[in-house]
């Protein structure tokens, strides 16, 4: 009996619930949005300056995003799927 116990208690299975990876896809998904908004804004001539890479876009907004998916990852580790 007592080693049937220890059979079920050593099974592995996934550290985390449903829940927590639901999250982490997330914000990996936010993550990947900032930066896919922070891409672009090249020049095809080097001697030609493209003011477009100061855009709002580039400099407030996909930035903000990777660090709200960032803290949507942190929210996801720590969070008890319990609960």
């Amino acid at each position: 009996m007592g080693e049937q116990k220890r059979k079920e208690a050593g099974k592995p299975g996934f550290i985390f619930g449903k829940k927590n990876y639901k999250f982490m896809f997330i914000g990996l998904a936010v993550i990947a949005l900032g930066f896919i908004l922070m891409s672009g804004g090249g020049s095809d001539d080097p001697n030609v300056f493209n003011p477009e890479i100061f855009s709002w876009r580039r400099i407030r907004l996909a930035p903000t995003l990777v660090l709200i998916g960032f803290g949507v990852q942190i929210y996801a580790i720590l969070l008890n799927p319990d609960k």
